[in-house]
């Protein structure tokens, strides 16, 4: 008999069970039942109801990093003013989408109310500027110009601006400190477009709806490390727009500050003698036109010879880039853009183009020697050329005779380079150019980076051209048929070249090689490639890929990344070569075509190479070219339709050299007024929170030195009265020894020899003038 009990279930348990399972399936039932109910019944209802609810974000902009000159003064930056801003989402919110508020700010602000509604509206396809292509939820600047008195009135009047905003925000300013404008170099800001949002949005620096990017200049080459990264703030809204939650906050990065090799002390010259030497031009009488000269455009590159550093550059006409700031008006931008204008916004320096005249013999003396002439020649220097019936003329159809190639460089002899390259182009096969044609003029210049990007670290820049059998053919092959529709055996000019270029505009002929030898013809160059050309000649043949940019700091100052000069190439020309041409050059500003113009350089303390160039254009006034350099810079400036290079722009380039070196009227060398003596090597000083601290800069450092010019002038009784003989670009009859090489004249700077001696002739010249006033009262 065993004590367990026997198993089994009562009839308790088994009805306990039996109701626990009708309930577990009831509940089931009803919540399958719910579920169809929600998800199928009604579920497109809930689904639109819910599609309404949705996370949105709120932008807080990154200040932008500033721009800085090589020595920390800040050439754009950001200022705080009072930005008062609308709520687009709260204004709908209004019975008249908030009409009547934006009448009554309009009335605060002073702003046309229909001004005032057109920025509050979104962009479209249909919609014009202006209008708001950011985000809806985010803020709508309205003005960033209120006044605190008008911030005032809003704040405290909060119920009768529901939805407006007046606070103070970082915004982009170009500060021309000492005059210095620089729109072309610095460039510009505008809002992103939805093309630069796709195209951007997979990179590591993708955009946001309500970021500025720059347009041009260095705002647009340097965006990314400017830019920084804008702080977001992610709410959870319903379909209604009501804010029902924070999701997440990012705070804002602002962006890197990038330090340039631009000085704004020299900038600001170059500018103004540009300027001045247009202006100038204006008032001087073309004998070829019997008009005065329109000089309509023109710019100017300052570099350093040894670095490619761009240590200015200047185009004119110019801007105000403060007019973009806060969004351009619509009449503002016509005149931008507008013929009347003269398209301001190219940067002529890097996208200007024109034929270079005779600064670019340089480059035909090398290939002449590459081909196997030889220097010292003799060639002969007649009046005119001729081929077959047509005559080429020299320049005023001046005869110097036998002369070598260092001599047709100072006096700027054309026809000895005519003979040269027509020479040469026989030497081809002519019309009929042989398979393995050397073709040694078009090939040096590409070896001298011509037809070609410099690679400068500006957006836009052009390549230029040089038009040799491939361009003709390619040329020719693009307007064959326009050539031959228009053209005329004995229609106008204009008409017979067509109907030439219609017959056989894809030969290289002799006259192309011609005009080509001495700049002319199809030829086009840009100022910042003469600007690289002369300054390789500067340095020993190196040829630099210009650069603007210097170094990025970033924003807390512990990270520099400095942007090395580079090296692209060397110039096609022996060492023997190299110091031939210097020669002549340092002759062309001594005795050549230039000398008028550097009359008491100290030419044995800072030896001056130059070569003035004067472009014929079709149906324009010629263009003036001037291109210099010394141990230290190259600067080459040129002018549209404003004369003769030593003419027009000789005494801007002069005075460029004078304030970089403090060089007086009189030639004396004054250390403490010059402006960048030898070139910036050091970065601005960071201090340890990160910012930078600039040095001072006078309110205008060009009137400053030309008021210091005047009042020396006056204390010597001195005055300038070079002039070119007839006005014409001729060489001065100046007595000077010819020059040492290169070598010579640095071993005798290190000495000190030539230093001392110099000053002792300027004192003995200053003895004698003074002795001569005395005589003459």
């Amino acid at each position: 008999m065993s004590n367990i009990p026997e198993t089994g279930r009562s009839t308790r348990v088994q009805i306990r069970l039996v109701v626990i399972q009708v309930l577990v399936l009831s509940l089931l039932g009803t919540l399958g039942g719910r579920l169809w109910y929600l998800q199928i019944r009604e579920g497109a209802e809930y689904a639109k109801e819910a599609s309404g609810n949705h996370v949105q974000q709120v932008v807080q902009p990154a200040v932008r990093g500033s721009i800085l000159d090589a020595r920390g003064v800040a050439l754009a930056d950001n200022e705080t003013r009072l930005v008062v801003s609308a709520s687009r989402t709260e204004l709908l919110k209004m019975p008249d989408d908030g009409k009547a508020v934006l009448t009554k700010l309009a009335g605060v602000l002073g702003m046309p109310a229909g001004e005032v509604m057109e920025k509050v509206r979104l962009c479209d396809a249909k919609t014009p500027q202006p209008c708001w292509n950011g985000s809806p939820y985010q803020p709508i600047p309205l003005t960033d110009e209120a006044t605190a008195k008008q911030a005032l009135q809003i704040r405290e009047r909060a119920e009768d601006f529901p939805g407006i905003s007046a606070e103070p925000q970082a915004v982009r300013r170009y500060a021309a400190p000492g005059q210095a404008n620089a729109a072309q170099v610095l460039g510009y800001l505008s809002p992103v477009t939805d093309e630069e949002l796709q195209e951007a949005q997979d990179t590591d620096s993708p955009y946001l709806r309500s970021d500025q990017v720059g347009r041009s200049g260095l705002e647009r080459q340097y965006d990314k490390e400017l830019r920084g990264k804008a702080g977001v703030t992610r709410y959870e809204v319903d379909n209604l727009g009501r804010v029902i939650g924070e999701a997440q906050a990012d705070p804002a990065q602002p962006g890197a500050n990038l330090v340039t090799s631009i000085d704004a002390r020299v900038q600001r010259v170059a500018e103004y003698e540009l300027n001045e030497a247009m202006k100038a031009a204006r008032k001087e009488m073309d004998r070829n036109t019997n008009r005065l000269y329109e000089a309509d455009s023109g710019a100017v590159v300052v570099m350093e010879a040894k670095t490619g550093r761009v240590v200015a550059m200047a185009s004119n006409p110019a801007y105000d880039p403060n007019a973009w700031v806060g969004g351009i008006s619509g009449k503002d931008y016509a005149k931008l853009t507008g013929k009347k204008s003269n398209y301001p916004l190219l940067n002529r320096a890097i996208q200007g183009v024109s034929a270079p005249g005779s600064i670019f013999k340089v480059i035909p003396t090398a290939a002449a020697i590459n081909a196997g002439h030889s220097f010292e020649g003799p060639y002969e220097c007649s009046s005119s050329y001729s081929i077959g019936g047509q005559v080429f003329k020299n320049f005023e159809s001046q005869s110097h005779g036998a002369i070598s190639l260092g001599r047709a460089l100072e006096v700027s002899c054309d026809t000895v380079f005519y003979r040269l390259s027509h020479e040469e182009w026989k030497r081809d096969g002519g019309n009929k150019p042989k398979k393995n044609a050397k073709d040694w003029f078009y090939k040096t210049s590409h070896q001298f980076g011509l037809g070609a990007l410099t690679g400068i670290d500006l957006p836009n820049e052009v390549p230029g051209r040089v038009p040799d059998r491939q361009w003709k053919a390619d040329y020719w092959k693009a307007n064959k048929d326009a050539w031959c529709k228009s053209g005329k055996k004995d229609g106008s000019y204009v008409e017979r070249i067509a109907y030439e270029n219609c017959l056989e505009g894809n030969r290289l002929r002799a006259g192309d090689s011609v005009n080509y030898s001495i700049g002319q013809g199809d030829t086009l160059v840009t100022p910042i490639q003469m600007a690289t050309v002369y300054a390789a000649l500067a340095n020993g043949g190196t040829l630099y890929t210009p650069t603007v940019g210097k170094a990025v700091i970033s924003p807390d100052g512990k990270r520099v990344t400095e942007i090395e000069p580079e090296a692209h190439g060397k110039l096609p020309m022996t060492k023997k070569t190299l110091n031939a041409v210097d020669g002549a050059l340092e002759g062309v500003a001594t005795r050549g075509t230039a000398a008028w113009r550097f009359g008491g350089w100290p030419q044995d303390e800072i030896p001056m190479h130059a070569k003035t160039g004067t472009a014929e254009v079709h149906g324009k006034q010629t263009t003036s070219w001037f291109a210099t350099y010394t141990k230290d810079y190259s600067i080459v400036m040129t002018i549209s339709q404003g004369g003769t290079g030593s003419g027009a722009s000789g005494p801007a380039v002069r005075n460029i050299y004078n304030a970089l070196y403090g060089v007086s009227p009189d030639g004396d060398i004054d250390e403490k007024k010059a402006l960048l003596p030898t070139p910036q090597k050091t970065l601005p000083k960071v201090r340890p929170d990160g910012t930078i601290a600039p040095p001072k800069i006078s309110k205008d450092p060009a009137k400053d030195m030309r008021a210091t010019e005047e009042a020396e002038s006056e204390e010597t009784g001195t005055e300038e009265t070079e002039t070119a003989p007839d006005g014409q670009e001729q060489g001065a009859t100046v007595n000077t020894p010819p020059p040492a090489n290169r070598d010579t004249r640095r071993r005798d700077a290190r000495r000190g020899g030539a230093r001392r001696n110099g000053r002792a002739g300027r004192s003995a010249g200053r003895a004698r003038r003074a002795a001569g006033r005395r005589s003459a009262t």
